[in-house]
């Protein structure tokens, strides 16, 4: 019977076990009969005209409003939750970006280029739900901490001359906003690292297995992002929910070997890829704390509007739309979801669900593509390319230019109203400058197709803070109203640089300062994409995210300084020389103290009757006996007491006159 039992108490024990990790990954429903934590992983794939793909990797964690996750979570991130109660983040977006996103070849319409790309370096803004004179204090505390969790240098935003408080022109515009950037702060695996210990099941299992690091960092872009969004206030003992979003976006360039041998004399043939190609790896099973895991490879309205084109109808949707004359899938997706055609546009993008759930490491998913024929498309364009470039020369002053170019977007979403001479554009435009570049914002100059126009007539709205010294950074932020038939639009405005104490300067300072991105959005169009209803929509915070109005918002290039620099390398040669001649004086000033006459005129003669031997010594002694003369003791060289220590005296009278002449020239 004792036998029979160890094996019964043994499943019993494995049973309970698995029951309890079951019951804390999937509780659904806690004991205040509130809505347990979940968590989604999902994968978007697009390739691009240029040849690239572009991979955006999404996972989002929610909290629910308890009494006691504050103290105990069960997929949510500990640190975040702490993060949000202690500082009162109400929405807060943090992200690292190496590389810029290429606007003209890669869109900037879709939800993506909209909400992911970012500019280079590290950007931070958060909003508050605390008191006006604590915000400060707030986001100071904040940086800090968000410096230690994601080993970066966020730390150095804590400094009022490198944050500022937008008023309206940022999207999340309101008076406890705090915005920073750190152009310059380089992006490594040590903050990918903590980005992924944030995720339930890290890099371990599901699509995050997906995450190796040289495939990510020899990109040509790549962004990770942490969004998140506080619902509800501290009331009643309520902790507030969390909503975290975490984001990855990487563009990459597949082996162009692996094209297709067929069509190797083609220019536009796109290359052949796949998962394990890309990333090295294999998806072996999805994240068992996942809802749900998905894939998703998109094709852009451009994109299918030519491949309808070349083949004269619509094969996308057809009974084996994963395979047809245009290119051809390794899996078979498991539901397609075909966008709602808007009012203005005629073509629809193409979306292909893959389900994980299904696979395991027995099977593994690998999705690959091969393109059986050229394809040439473009995508979406905003309304207007932004760029951003400096003018003038020297070291004394210059003038900062932004370049608004249409792209024939606004026309297209226009209509036939673009030529009325009421239809107008609007542009809010979002700059930052340091208070080291001293902007004079009455030099405001603007430009509508190569002419001249009165700043009145475009702008409609301007809010301007001056920059003040060593304090804080000039914000300038701008409504402009400009015609829908416009090509092309310019803004000048001129500075004078300034000059900083030899502390105040970086260890690269010739190279050169960064004024950070200026942020450019349209809030007339919107980047949405609208799918059929379906049931499963309302599973895929992805999906459910493109359906969010969003303005189209665009940045411009990160613009380098040159400024004033002093010569870094005289202070070391003064260091140096005057070292040198200090050693030299206390050098001679204690070999003349220290030295002593009669000890060295004794150690001379017993030097000099060594070097006579013994055999001429004995022969000197029978001479002086024979010639009835005393033997004297070998003689030093001609050198008297008085005459040395006269010598000495001289010396350290010289040297000491030497010094104080220095001292005396140098003060």
């Amino acid at each position: 019977m004792a036998l029979l039992r160890r094996p019964l108490l043994l499943l019993l024990l494995i049973v309970t076990h698995q029951f309890l990790q079951f019951r804390i990954a999937f509780g659904s429903v806690n004991e205040e009969g509130l809505k347990q934590e979940e968590f989604y992983e999902e994968l978007l794939l697009k390739p691009f005209p240029d040849r690239k793909l572009l991979t955006h990797f999404h996972f989002q964690s929610s909290a629910p409003p308890s009494t006691s996750n504050g103290h105990h979570h069960h997929l949510f991130p500990k640190a975040i939750s702490q993060l949000v109660l202690k500082f009162q983040v109400k929405e807060m977006e943090l992200s690292f970006t190496q590389g810029r996103w290429n606007y003209e070849s890669w869109g900037g319409f879709d939800p993506i280029p909209s909400s992911n790309a970012k500019p280079p370096g590290v950007e931070l803004w958060a909003v508050f739900d605390a008191p006006q004179h604590l915000i400060d204090a707030l986001w100071k505390n904040l940086t800090h901490t968000l410096s230690g969790l994601f080993c970066a240098s966020i730390n150095f935003l804590e400094s009022s001359t490198a944050y500022s408080a937008p008023e309206w022109s940022f999207p999340p515009a309101s008076g406890k906003l705090r915005y920073g950037t750190l152009p310059r702060e380089a992006v490594c695996t040590e903050n990918l690292t903590p980005w992924l210990k944030l995720l339930p099941c890290r890099d371990k299992a599901g699509i995050s297995m997906l995450l190796d690091r040289p495939s990510i960092y020899r990109g040509f872009y790549h962004s990770q992002r942490l969004h998140l969004i506080s619902t509800g206030s501290c009331s009643e003992g309520m902790d507030p929910g969390i909503i975290l979003e975490q984001t990855l976006t990487v563009v990459l360039q597949p082996d162009s070997q692996r094209a297709s041998l067929a069509h190797a004399s083609e220019k536009h043939i796109q290359p052949r890829w796949s998962l394990s190609s890309i990333f090295g790896k294999r998806i072996s099973g999805r994240c068992v704390l996942a809802e749900t895991s998905n894939v998703y490879f998109l094709l852009d309205r451009g994109l299918v509007a030519e491949l309808e084109h070349i083949h004269k109808e619509n094969v996308l949707i057809s009974e084996k739309f994963w395979t047809n004359p245009s290119f051809e899938l390794s899996a078979k997706p498991d539901r397609i979801f075909i966008e709602e055609s808007r009012l203005l546009s005629k073509n629809a993008s193409v979306l292909y669900k893959f389900e994980i759930e299904k696979y395991s490491e027995s099977e593994p998913f690998d999705l690959g593509l091969f393109w059986k024929t050229p394809v040439v498309w473009l995508c979406q364009q905003a309304p207007l390319h932004a760029s951003r470039f400096l003018m003038g020369s020297g070291n004394e002053r210059g003038a900062i230019a932004i370049s608004l170019k249409s792209t024939q977007s606004s026309e297209a979403f226009m209509g036939s109203n673009s030529n009325d001479e009421r239809c107008e554009l609007r542009v809010d435009v979002f700059q930052v400058v340091p208070w080291y570049v001293k902007v004079y914002f009455h030099s405001l100059q603007v430009f509508v197709d190569q002419q001249p126009k009165a700043v009145s007539d475009i702008i409609e709205k301007i809010h301007v803070s001056p920059s003040k010294d060593k304090v804080s950074p000039g914000v300038m932020e701008l409504v402009l109203t400009l015609p829908c038939s416009v090509s092309s639009a310019v803004l000048t405005i001129e500075f004078d640089k300034g000059f900083l104490h030899i502390d105040e300067y970086p260890p690269d300072a010739n190279q050169g300062f960064d004024i950070p991105s200026a942020i450019v959005s349209f809030p007339n169009f919107h980047a949405r994409m609208v799918f059929l209803e379906n049931d499963s929509l309302n599973k895929s915070p992805l999906l459910s995210k493109f359906q969010e109005k969003s303005p189209v918002m665009s940045y411009t290039e990160v613009l380098l300084v040159p400024l004033t620099t002093p010569d870094f390398s005289m202070p070391y040669n003064v260091i140096t020389i005057t070292c040198t001649v200090f050693a030299l004086y206390f050098g001679s000033l204690l070999n003349a103290l220290r030295r002593r006459v009669a000890e060295e005129e004794r150690f001379l003669k017993d030097k000099a009757a060594k070097k006579m031997g013994r055999i001429p010594l004995l022969l000197t002694k029978l001479f002086a006996k024979l010639r009835g003369r005393h033997l004297e003791g070998p003689q030093a060289p001609p050198a008297s007491s008085s005459f040395i220590n006269s010598k000495s005296v001289l010396k350290v009278i010289l040297i000491a006159g030497l010094a104080a002449c220095w001292q005396y020239y140098f003060s």
